[in-house]
């Protein structure tokens, strides 16, 4: 006889599932409420400070002196001291400043011995035989020819010695340098002593140098130069220009601008450099 198969027992449908998944949910939104509330809990502790500076600034009295004092919320910030350095352009700055006020000092002594040019050879410049000009760094004193020599001479005239003598008293007491410059016009000139106006024009400038030297000017200061026709002034074209290109010009250097007129250690303060590179600057 068959033996009946017995079926499986069904399976009965559990309809209290969802309350796992539903406290799991009031779980979570427990969470997320816990988190907001210690978010937004106040801290009294700044709360309390906050609140008494506020009361102490509208209350005035944090006014002390004259001085409104900050208002103080929580810990101060520490305040951090700056480390004192070296200032290295202060250094320098005062450095410049020494030699311009060397500088300044210069420039107005020679301002000054331009003015004693201009008042003792005053009958001169009025008769446009003499004019003085003045720079930051030099003064050019010029002087025509015709005042000075003869057409195609190197001979002074008497008019030309009494010029250079007050010349000479005047700039005798500085220490700066003296070029001593001569000019001519463009008419050639061919002798025995003067083939070209190379030789005219250095002749001339010599002559004025020795005649200073005479009038007690040291000669290390001086030195002399012929540029012939070649550095005119005037248009030499025309009388009035050729006029105007004779001429001896005596250049007053300043100490930071002349070759010989200054040690390697004076000329290193005035331009600012190391006495090295002074040194190597003034060699021929």
């Amino acid at each position: 006889m068959a033996r009946r198969r017995r079926k499986p027992p069904e399976e009965a449908n559990n309809h209290e599932r969802w309350i796992v998944s539903y406290a799991d949910f009031v779980t979570l939104l427990f969470a997320f409420f816990v988190v907001m509330y210690s978010i937004s809990s106040v801290n009294e502790g700044k709360y309390k400070t906050l609140s008494e500076s506020l009361d102490d600034a509208f209350s005035n009295r944090a006014l002390q002196g004259n001085v409104l004092e900050p208002i103080q919320t929580g810990t101060p910030p520490t305040v951090i001291q700056p480390i004192p350095l070296d200032h290295v352009a202060t250094a320098e700055t005062d450095k410049r400043q020494a030699l311009s006020e060397e500088i300044l000092k210069e420039r107005r002594r020679l301002q000054q011995v331009s003015g004693q040019l201009e008042d003792v050879l005053r009958a001169f410049i009025d008769d446009n035989l003499v004019s003085v000009k003045r720079s930051d760094y030099w003064i050019e004193l010029e002087m025509n020819s015709e005042l000075l020599f003869s057409s195609g001479e190197a001979k002074l005239s008497k008019k030309a010695i009494s010029v250079l003598k007050k010349t000479a008293e005047v700039i005798k007491p500085l220490p700066n340098a003296i070029n001593v410059e001569g000019h001519t016009d463009t008419i050639p000139i061919a002798t025995m002593a003067f083939p070209s106006n190379w030789e005219l024009s250095s002749a001339r400038a010599t002559r004025v140098v020795q005649e200073l030297i005479k009038a007690g000017i040291e000669p290390a200061r001086l030195s002399a130069t012929g540029y012939g026709e070649f550095h005119p002034i005037g248009d030499n074209r025309i009388e009035e220009g050729r006029f105007k290109n004779r001429r001896v010009v005596l250049l007053l250097v300043s100490q930071a601008f002349a070759r010989y007129g200054a040690s390697d250690a004076e000329r290193a303060k005035w331009l600012n450099l190391a006495p090295s590179a002074a040194a190597a600057v003034s060699k021929p």
